[in-house]
């Protein structure tokens, strides 16, 4: 059984920074591509980051470009992401994703992706 459970949401000042992780269990996620996603009270599930499998490649969504960092430690069957200069616009529910298959690329669709982990919230004051 496949668990992503992610932790470091919090509540931080606008300017701020946070470290969320993911950790994986049931599986080794070295083979696969892996994302995070973010959900903003009434709206829909945003794409954040995506790393490849060997995390030679990421790929970010505009609105958190060179502010975030999304990198991985396949050792530790760990996803992380890095977030500098928060602000209010960041607060969200923050999510880490997993396909099943491996060594593919889902891209920035939630519909890509198999495994989800529970959700870690991030609270931007201004």
């Amino acid at each position: 059984q496949v668990q992503l459970v992610e932790s470091g949401g919090g509540l931080v000042q606008a300017g701020g920074s946070l470290r969320l992780s993911c950790a994986a269990s049931g599986r080794t996620i070295g083979a696969n591509t892996m994302s995070w996603f973010r959900q903003a009270p009434g709206k829909e599930r945003e794409f954040i980051a995506t790393i490849k499998w060997g995390g030679d490649s990421t790929a970010y969504a505009d609105s958190v470009k060179g502010r975030f960092t999304i990198f991985r430690d396949n050792a530790k069957n760990t996803l992380y992401l890095q977030m500098n200069s928060l602000t209010p616009e960041d607060t969200a529910v923050y999510y880490c994703a997993l396909p099943r298959r491996q060594f593919i690329i889902p891209g920035p669709s939630p519909g890509g992706y198999d495994y989800w982990g529970q959700g870690t919230h991030v609270t931007v004051s201004s």
